[in-house]
């Protein structure tokens, strides 16, 4: 998907958990974030990378959002410096910008949202972590046309 003359370029958002890692794109535009994935971590860790700047490659993405899980405080513990190393080892595995976005609240926003929308659980577990991407990314997208 190439982008259009005079448009940003596709942004992609990451909800980066243990487990699972949440993908969402937006459209070239930059207007509107969906969620695209729910990849698995673990073992084959290399896996979700690969496939990730797979995904980075063949949007032309401009920019990644990677989701930063601030304590109500605002203080980082342990997920958040896990996060960062992240953000940090992605940046070096692409030519795209690399920034960190307060996602305070997204994984429960996400759940709520499936829940709302009648959801069975076995099916939000597959897709709860990308929808989060999407809600951390159209996020960060809101603050720019601000």
């Amino acid at each position: 998907m190439s982008s259009s003359p005079g448009s940003p370029g596709c942004a992609l958002g990451i909800d980066v958990g243990a487990a699972r890692l949440g993908l969402a794109a937006s459209d070239p535009g930059q207007t509107v974030a969906l969620p695209v994935a729910t990849l698995q971590r673990g073992a084959r860790d290399g896996d979700a990378m690969s496939r990730l700047t797979r995904e980075i490659s063949e949007r032309e993405a401009a920019v990644i959002v990677v989701g930063l899980p601030r304590q109500l405080d605002g203080s980082e513990g342990e997920a958040a410096a896990a996060a960062r190393r992240f953000a940090t080892q992605l940046g070096r595995r692409t030519e795209a910008r690399v920034e960190l976005w307060d996602e305070r609240f997204t994984t429960a926003l996400a759940e709520r949202s499936l829940v709302d929308a009648g959801v069975r659980r076995s099916r939000r577990r597959q897709t709860v972590d990308a929808v989060a991407a999407a809600l951390i990314l159209q996020s960060w997208l809101d603050s720019r046309r601000r």
